[in-house]
């Protein structure tokens, strides 16, 4: 699973750029990806996840533990 949030399950975009004289060439939108270590105080271990830059909010604003039973149930990340 390369280049996808494991968090909210984002991934690259297609799309176009667009140049001065409007040529248009296809170009890929990438996720805005980091590799991060969390702490899971419920289970005393550490995990490495991929998680884009929304994810990171996510997490700040709802815990890691809320945040990995969604992405579980969504099936974005399997434990």
């Amino acid at each position: 699973m390369a280049r996808v949030c494991q968090v909210t399950g984002k991934k690259a975009r297609v799309g176009n750029h667009v140049s001065f004289s409007n040529k248009k060439n296809k170009r890929l939108f990438e996720v805005n990806l980091t590799t991060k270590r969390f702490y899971i105080p419920e289970e005393n271990r550490w995990i490495t996840l991929k998680v884009s830059a929304k994810g990171l909010k996510t997490i700040n604003k709802k815990g890691i533990s809320a945040v990995l039973k969604e992405a579980e149930a969504k099936g974005y990340l399997k434990i």
